[in-house]
This record gives C-alpha cells, sequence and structure tokens, in this order.
C-alpha cells in the first residue's frame, strides 16, 4: 500500500496506527534522513551541489538552511530531489525485500511525494491523508514552530491536494477527533487488506 497525504495532513499518524495494528510501514522522510547522514555518499552529493552552507557544524546536513536554498528554485530542488530519491528508492526495496522474505504480505510505504515519484505505479493500493487547510495550518505554526506565512506558501507549493485525492482508491479525512482518524484508519487499512487478498489477522 502507498500512504500519502500533503503536509501536516496526519499521514504519520495514520502509520503509527497501522503498525500498532501489526503492518510494518517505512517512512520515506525518515529514508531520506538515512541517504544525507554524515559520511554517506548522499551528504556529498548535496555538498558538491549546493556547497558547504548547506552543513551544520558538527557536519551533519542543516536541513533548514537547505530548505531555504531550494524551496523557492525549482530547479535546485528537482536537482535536490535527483540526489535523495534514488538512494531513498534502493533503502525503501531493500527493506521490503527483508520483509517480503520473512513472509511479511501486507505492507505500506509512507511517501509524500507518492505520485510525483511514480511510486503510486508499485504499489496495489493507495490511501490518501487529508485535512482542511486551516487545521493543516494550525499544525504547522503548533507543532513546527513555523509562522502561518511560512505554513501558507508549503501548502501552496504542495498544490490542490483534490486531483490526489481523486486519484487514490482509499482517502482519509482527518480533520476531526483523534477517535475519528483511528477508527476512519482501520477501516481503510481492512477494506485495503481484503482488496488485495491479504485480511488482517
Amino acid at each position: 500500500m502507498g500512504l500519502t497525504g500533503n503536509v501536516a495532513s496526519g499521514k504519520s499518524t495514520v502509520a503509527e496506527l497501522w503498525r500498532s495494528w501489526g503492518v510494518p510501514v517505512v517512512s520515506a522522510d525518515v529514508l531520506a534522513r538515512q541517504a544525507v547522514l554524515p559520511g554517506s555518499a548522499g551528504l556529498a552529493s548535496v555538498v558538491r551541489a549546493f556547497g558547504e552552507g548547506i552543513l551544520a557544524p558538527d557536519g551533519s546536513l542543516n536541513r533548514a538552511a537547505l530548505r531555504r536554498v531550494v524551496f523557492d528554485d525549482d530547479a535546485a530542488r528537482r536537482r535536490l530531489e535527483a540526489i535523495v530519491h534514488p538512494s531513498v528508492r534502493v533503502l525503501r526495496d531493500k527493506w521490503t525485500d527483508a520483509r517480503r522474505s520473512w513472509g511479511v504480505e501486507l505492507l505500506a510505504w509512507e511517501i509524500p511525494l507518492l505520485y510525483e515519484t511514480g511510486a503510486d505505479r508499485e504499489v496495489d493500493r493507495v490511501v490518501f491523508v487529508d485535512a482542511p487547510e486551516a487545521e493543516r495550518e494550525r499544525r504547522m505554526v503548533q507543532h513546527r514552530g513555523l509562522s502561518s506565512e511560512e505554513a501558507r506558501a508549503i501548502m501552496e507549493a504542495q498544490g490542490d491536494p483534490r486531483e490526489k485525492r481523486s486519484m487514490a482508491h482509499h482517502v482519509i479525512d482527518n480533520g476531526g477527533s483523534l477517535a475519528a482518524l483511528r477508527a476512519r484508519a482501520r477501516q481503510v487499512l481492512e477494506a485495503c487488506a481484503e482488496e488485495v487478498g491479504c485480511p488482517l489477522r
């Protein structure tokens, strides 16, 4: 299954719920951080592309500095994605192959850029998590320390979610309570499992 959604929609919460019900979920964001750890070929490539100004004093990647470089520059963002995405794909496939070798049938990839990277064509079901814009903005301001202007700029850069909603097999609306999200996440998980022939135990 492919689990996706725009920023602050709650997809990571859904991923945690699925894990608690025994379904392995790998996060592309976590893999992206692994791909640019200090000493990695990925980080060396990022530094060659964008300069040492994107490094923290300890030699790790300064994500805030890199975000400032690429956020308003489409060419720079594409250059960064061309460096990081192939490494993420390799790590993701290794993770998947390992679990397949253990006999795991039902698993999920949590990928914010699922459609943009073409990963939607590699999964049996796509689940899109969504929430009202005002709620997503509030979450980014309260939980991530962004200003309202920064939050709105990020949401605008990700575009209108309606097209992605229409392409997904299932949509989880996360504008209400955690209990409501939990119930819907379980309902969608059971539906996906049934549809791909791997009923939950």
